[in-house]
């Protein structure tokens, strides 16, 4: 009983939390399925809720630590932990326990619900880790920031850095065959990263930094094609001695989602290489790293009023820039420049109407628009609508992360990019285990 008043007595802030289901392998949503929130310390449930015809939940308050937590390293744990229980008919069940849950900060949890074969339902059960700065995980093995590029026998020349549709993440240490690859859409990966990494309680400019710096680590091991020019058929590893936490089926917040869409395809470099810049960092308290950004140092100098630029280059060296991918994989057509807005007209706004409407299949709170090229109230609308549904900041204007919401959710519900991820895994199948 102590220890359950001690949780109780912690609980004096408030966080939220919204839940998305979707079918798994598309983002068609689940409607009507059934979430059992779970207090996790006492087994309390504190919430039953269902979804709405987009899949989604009402966004939840539920009980956190003091916000003063996630902001010093010595105060206790920061976060509040909840189990969920998920059911829907013709759907696999689903538990996953572990949601962290941080003061004045939202949680959105996605969940991805398998279709149940031959009426045989196989739960499945997902256990979401410590968060690094809380848990104990091995330290970054250091490695140069600028690796070798492969010669032109290697598996993939890039000529310059893309951004990848997929992360090929193996979760375990390279040599582990025993441990499970699994393929996780790259904005999904780095808002995954970011959350396990870094407290979304943090300053902004602060998470920017962050998220900025995962962005450059990981496509430096897709640009120098690191691990599968040693052999082995993934990306990355979620081992925090090798590459950067990833826990699979965990929570992200909204704060740091909200940063990753809008800055997704930058990355941080110097003059005169053409490689992402392999941007090791730790947290700077309980492990020390030899090179690269330490993360309580970054939240500090954040709370000083430090750009997340100037962060960066107080880390990794004055002469670093900032460099945008001129590719994302799996989309239609790249974002056209400048924002669409009420009055705009032309071929990229008859593409997002196209799209909008081919998504309104799937998800009918969003109107049927007509295909006019012309960016009237009723395409605004819609797009409000689009970016309620996927957690963007509901303005009605088609800018960068909008864009790139719509192309990704329209290639996962009309599965245009199915023959091209069919053959992604028909190379590394025999490996997926």
């Amino acid at each position: 009983m102590k220890n359950f008043n001690y949780f109780k007595n912690q609980l004096i802030d408030q966080g939220q939390l919204q839940i998305n289901v979707s079918e798994q392998d598309n983002a068609k949503p689940v409607g009507d399925a059934k979430i059992q929130v779970v207090r996790k310390y006492d087994s309390t449930v504190v919430d039953e809720l269902y979804t709405d015809s987009s899949g989604q939940t009402e966004t939840m308050d539920l009980g956190a630590p003091p916000l003063e937590y996630s902001l010093t390293p010595e105060s206790g744990k920061p976060y509040s932990e909840y189990d969920l229980s998920i059911s829907a008919e013709g759907f696999d069940p689903i538990t996953i326990e572990g949601v962290q849950i941080l003061p004045q900060a939202k949680a959105l949890q996605p969940v991805q619900m398998k279709p149940t074969v031959q009426n045989i339902a196989n739960a499945q059960n997902i256990s979401i880790d410590q968060h690094t700065l809380w848990g104990i995980f091995p330290p970054k093995i250091p490695e140069d920031e600028v690796k070798p590029l492969p010669d032109a026998g290697g598996f993939i020349v890039l000529p310059q850095p893309v951004v990848p549709e997929f992360v090929v993440v193996h979760l375990g240490v390279p040599e582990d065959t025993s441990a499970q690859n699994v393929w996780i859409p790259f904005k999904d990966y780095i808002k995954n990263v970011a959350s396990s990494e870094i407290y979304s309680t943090w300053p902004e400019e602060t998470i920017r930094a962050n998220v900025l710096a995962i962005l450059s680590f990981v496509l430096n091991r897709v640009y120098t094609e690191w691990y599968r020019g040693k052999g082995f058929s993934f990306t990355i590893t979620n081992s925090t001695a090798y590459d950067q936490a990833f826990f699979y089926g965990r929570n992200f917040f909204q704060e740091i989602s909200t940063v990753v869409d809008e800055i997704f395809t930058t990355y941080i470099t110097r003059p005169e290489i053409k490689q992402p810049l392999f941007t090791q960092f730790c947290d700077g308290v309980r492990t020390v790293c030899e090179k690269g950004m330490k993360q309580w140092g970054s939240k500090d100098l954040g709370d000083q009023g430090y750009d997340h630029l100037s962060i960066l280059r107080n880390y990794y060296g004055y002469d670093i820039f900032l460099q945008q991918a001129d590719k994302v994989e799996g989309v239609p057509i790249s974002f056209p420049g400048e924002p669409l807005v009420i009055g705009s007209t032309g071929p990229a706004v008859r593409t997002i109407q196209t799209q909008l409407n081919a998504i309104s299949n799937s998800y009918p709170a969003i109107k049927k628009v007509k295909v006019d090229g012309v960016y009237g109230q009723d395409t605004a609308d819609a797009v409000k609508t689009f970016q309620q549904i996927f957690n963007l900041p509901a303005t009605g204007v088609v800018d960068f992360a909008t864009w790139y919401q719509i192309s990704n959710i329209y290639v996962a519900v009309t599965k245009i990019a199915e023959l091209d991820i069919k053959n992604y895994h028909n190379i590394y199948e025999p490996y997926r285990y």
